[in-house]
């Protein structure tokens, strides 16, 4: 059944809109990884063409939203996240999400598509398995230092931060919280390869210790409306390093 006229607006608290100069033609939903937040895709705000809005996801917790209790479950994320953008279907939307992003990238279009009918243009994963090749993670039940030492592994600006006490007392709610999202999520390893009805693209970067470029490439099992692969230089965070040649491939397709 469809839901979208029926569905309270909450898009200003869960959404930093950068709308387009001229009017929109499309929106793409960017949603951040582990410990991550919507300042991540600042950079992104206009650099999709003058009639492509870019909405970057608020997590509760974190920012302008600290005073807020966290979400610790893929599913309350993804039904809050999709709940929040039925206001603003009324253009194509394509989705973005990196890491545990890119999972609940996944989750919310599943959402759209069979809750709301409602087909995103594009799904658009990064760094991360699809969740038929989940592989179980137990970092946030090994405690608060074995969490911090995935944070290092990964690397990014993030991990930096954590050095400093008084950043890292403000950050590490957040962070326990999304690495509890990713670890609930995977605990029982691979769930069911459920299609979805857009085409989709993976992105990886050629060193990441956290993913392969054949687990990306997996996702083309949920992918029956076709998929591409997209390997770029660097690590998990390639995303930083690579801007300019991942926003330039972005920008392609969403035109």
């Amino acid at each position: 059944m469809n839901t979208l006229k029926h569905t309270p607006r909450n898009d200003v608290t869960w959404f930093r809109r950068y709308p387009p100069s001229s009017s929109t033609r499309m929106r793409l939903l960017c949603l951040p990884y582990a410990g991550g937040s919507a300042s991540f895709y600042h950079s992104w705000a206009n650099a999709f063409g003058d009639d492509v809005e870019v909405l970057a996801t608020r997590y509760p917790g974190r920012q302008e939203r600290i005073a807020e209790p966290c979400l610790e479950s893929m599913e309350e994320l993804a039904d809050a996240v999709t709940t929040a953008v039925l206001p603003l279907l009324d253009k194509p939307l394509a989705v973005f999400g990196h890491s545990m992003g890119a999972s609940l990238a996944y989750e919310v279009v599943v959402r759209l598509e069979r809750r709301h009918g409602f087909c995103p243009s594009l799904l658009l994963v990064s760094g991360q398995q699809p969740p038929h090749r989940q592989r179980p993670r137990t970092a946030h039940l090994d405690g608060v230092e074995s969490v911090l030492a995935e944070v290092r592994k990964l690397g990014g600006t993030d991990a930096a931060l954590l050095e400093d006490p008084d950043l890292r007392e403000l950050v590490l709610p957040a962070l326990l919280a999304d690495f509890s999202v990713v670890g609930r999520y995977a605990e029982k390893g691979p769930r069911p390869a459920m299609p979805v009805r857009c085409p989709v693209v993976g992105y990886v970067g050629d060193r990441d210790p956290n993913v392969t470029v054949e687990e990306v490439a997996a996702w083309s099992g949920i992918a029956p409306k076709g998929f591409e692969l997209k390997v770029l230089q660097g690590d998990h965070f390639y995303l930083t390093p690579r801007r300019d040649e991942l926003v330039a491939d972005l920008a392609s397709r969403l035109r």
